[in-house]
């Protein structure tokens, strides 16, 4: 877009660069020529301590490489993880408007579009979040994506997609672990976390007390999906003899969402008191990351289930919130995005055992009170369908089948073609 800055954000090892390299190589094809392009990793250790004026200095450099292209035709910049450079946005705002340069940027941090940042950019900058490997991404990886949409699939290749879903509820979905034995796989992903935690926590927001903050960080990636409250752990904390601030964890908190190793999700509700107070659930980036945490040794697919679903909708571009009802009931997420319809989805790794049809179904039913123009949606890991009818208005799906980009409505009509 004409003056706008992209922003390539995401966790460490998700995939930006290659993501910039992947648009460097669809101008190439276009037929931009190569000198036209310039691309500098700025983590790079001979570029350490590198300023603004420096950059100011490489711009001068490079145009005087190629002066034939300054003002004759766009160039495009490609600057990997330029939050390292301290007041880069006053440098990319000048850049946008005083040269004729298309402007791609990444980043590990959410800071990259901070209010202040935002502020400095004035409007410049749009949003690309990079996720590690979406379950469709990971079979198109692995050559194993089906090239027909999911209700047009025989019954052998949807048993192979469930198996395949299983395993990447396990295995997660950063490309760099993709295909490793398991062990390696946990070494990396320890790994990833390590790094993101000392580099985009300790380290950029100058944390002098990084005990409580890795209490935190094991505490919200062993419990996934579960409600957390700042104030029960600040007393769990206290009650170990761990000195540390209410107003400390809040910031913590923020600091791994800021580096996206940690999504939170608060509960609908038109107060915004309501939403402050009341428990967040929070979510690992990726549900490989589960297992590494898990102490109980139990497989944990269901709560792997919701981080998974949970990660699509934010693909897909929905806020999300759940939904506590009057009853206490509880729905894992109400959905909603412009032009879209609104969903209230409860996923499930099987609904076979009457206890647990009758919970999922009795806080849908609920909650579909609350939300009456929302499409009741009930995902589970098995691809049969539920043995009994489902109350009128409700939809169900096999996860695999919705993660594939089945629409409610698909299990009876044909799915909408995959991306």
């Amino acid at each position: 877009m004409p003056n706008k800055a992209l922003a390539v954000i995401g966790v460490r090892r998700s995939g930006k660069t290659t993501f910039l390299w992947q648009c460097l190589a669809a101008l190439l094809a276009e037929g931009t020529p190569r000198e036209a392009l310039l691309f500098l990793g700025l983590e790079d250790d001979r570029l350490v301590g590198l300023e603004t004026s420096d950059l100011s200095w490489l711009v001068e450099e490079y145009f005087r490489l190629q002066p034939g292209l300054r003002d004759a035709r766009p160039a495009t910049f490609f600057l990997d993880e330029i939050q390292l450079v301290p007041g880069w946005e006053a440098f990319a705002r000048r850049l946008i408007d005083t040269e004729r340069v298309r402007l791609f940027l990444s980043g590990s941090s959410a800071r990259l579009l901070s209010r202040e940042v935002a502020s400095s950019m004035r409007g410049r900058a749009l949003e690309v979040l990079v996720h590690p490997f979406s379950f469709r991404e990971s079979l198109r990886h692995g050559g194993k994506e089906p090239d027909r949409p999911w209700t047009r699939l025989p019954k052998a290749a949807r048993s192979v997609l469930d198996a395949e879903l299983r395993q990447y509820l396990v295995r997660g979905g950063f490309p760099e672990v993709l295909g490793v034995d398991d062990r390696d796989r946990s070494l990396l992903l320890r790994s990833y976390v390590d790094v993101v935690v000392l580099r985009d926590v300790i380290e950029r927001h100058s944390v002098s007390n990084p005990l409580p903050l890795r209490w935190l960080q094991r505490h919200l990636l062993a419990n996934p999906a579960s409600p957390f409250s700042v104030q029960k752990f600040y007393d769990a904390l206290r009650s170990q003899g761990i000195p540390v601030g209410k107003d400390t964890l809040h910031a913590y908190l923020g600091h791994l969402e800021d580096a996206f190793l940690i999504r939170t999700v608060s509960m609908r509700s038109a107060s915004e008191r309501q939403r402050m107070v009341n428990p967040r659930k929070a979510y690992p980036v990726d549900p490989g990351l589960i297992p590494l945490f898990e102490r109980t040794g139990r497989s944990n697919l269901g709560h792997a289930l919701e981080t998974v679903v949970f990660l699509e909708l934010e693909r897909r571009g929905y806020e999300v919130d759940y939904v506590r009802t009057r009853e206490g009931f509880e729905v894992d997420f109400l959905a909603t995005a412009s032009g879209r319809p609104t969903l209230l989805i409860q996923a499930c790794v099987e609904v076979d055992e009457q206890p647990v049809w009758e919970r999922e179904i009795r806080a849908l039913e609920a909650a579909a009170l609350l939300f009456p123009e929302a499409v009741p949606l009930l995902l589970t890991l098995e691809s049969q369908p539920p043995r009994r009818p489902l109350p009128n208005g409700f939809d169900w799906l096999a996860a695999a089948g919705w993660l594939l980009d089945a629409e409610p409505g698909a299990a009876l009509a044909p799915a909408l073609t995959p991306r």
